[in-house]
């Protein structure tokens, strides 16, 4: 299969440099900066799993002549318009777009864009980041990706994605119900991004101060129960282990949000929590503590695009 991995940051270049490193036919589609930088030094991938570099292809939006069997799609959410249409000319009529973006909200933008058949449902688990030399660093040792039909049924054209994922050095699998994992992904991130955006700190030292474990209880209810409101509740022993984790004293756990506000860089906030707030409200529900962290990520984002406009 062709692979086109939509941008080689700290997801598509992980997940694209197993797959390249794997033997996969893999193409990543940057910009021209990235193209050089890539070329010059390579991908530098640092992991538990060991470390390696690779000199992969790479291409550029005009440089994009023809369908491609795969695009994985590992943009920002901020960032999808733009690179929908730059990778627009590589979807074809059997295309399968596999997007590892946060929240639900770009599975409509996909599908109007391109037409529900081309869009698949895709999850991933990994906690890397791009460090100041340009490496992606893996910062735990979980790696993982589902993906799977909107409607869950088991294709042929999925068992064929399938083949090419697995065995690429992470594991990979076709998902039973991926609008279910999806919707369970979310929780979990606006859960964890929440407290750590809020409260300014990892789960552990939450958890380490006077009502701070129930805080992180409190937001689990709260985003646990939009879920369920709109259709997808979480189990009983997915609940106990988000706990358990939550409230572990001794956790670093933080958020890629938190790790982007504490840079100064751009966050999620409006598909991560925004959406899911509102998913929340139309429904009827009260989340105050969800509410919280929307606002004040919210006037941090605003003061940032100030701040970039100024400097223009």
């Amino acid at each position: 299969m062709r692979i086109l991995v939509v941008g080689a940051g700290a997801v598509g270049g992980y997940f694209g440099g197993r797959l390249a490193q794997a033997g996969r036919d893999v193409t990543f589609l940057v910009r021209t900066k990235r193209a050089e930088e890539m070329k010059a030094k390579g991908l530098q991938i640092i992991s538990p799993y060991g470390d390696f570099t690779l000199h992969p292809k790479t291409a550029t939006a005009r440089q994009i002549a023809g369908p491609y069997d795969v695009i994985l799609l590992s943009v920002k959410s901020y960032s999808l318009v733009g690179a929908m249409d730059d990778f627009a000319a590589s979807v074809g009529p059997e295309t399968m777009i596999v997007p590892l973006l946060n929240g639900m909200r770009h599975m409509d933008q996909l599908a109007e864009r391109f037409g529900e058949h081309a869009v698949l449902g895709g999850v991933c688990m990994v906690a890397t980041e791009v460090d100041a030399d340009g490496r992606i660093r893996q910062l735990t040792d979980f790696q993982s990706l589902v993906y799977g039909e909107v409607d869950a049924e088991i294709t042929s054209r999925v068992r064929k994605l399938d083949e090419a994922m697995r065995d690429a050095g992470f594991d990979a699998a076709i998902s039973e119900n991926i609008l279910r994992d999806m919707w369970r992904k979310w929780v979990m991130l606006a859960t964890i991004g929440t407290l750590t955006c809020l409260l300014r700190g990892n789960i552990g030292e939450i958890a380490s101060v006077p009502g701070g474990a129930d805080v992180s209880r409190l937001a689990l209810a709260e985003c646990a129960g939009i879920a369920a409101a709109n259709g997808y509740p979480q189990s009983g022993a997915f609940l106990e282990n988000q706990t358990a984790r939550l409230t572990a004293k001794d956790s670093k756990l933080t958020s890629s949000m938190y790790r982007d506000f504490m840079k100064g860089a751009s966050v999620e906030a409006d598909t991560i929590l925004g959406d899911f707030l509102e998913r929340g409200r139309e429904r009827g529900l009260v989340t105050p503590i969800l509410q919280a962290a929307y606002a004040s990520l919210s006037i941090y984002q605003r003061s940032l695009d100030r701040a970039k406009t100024a400097a223009n």
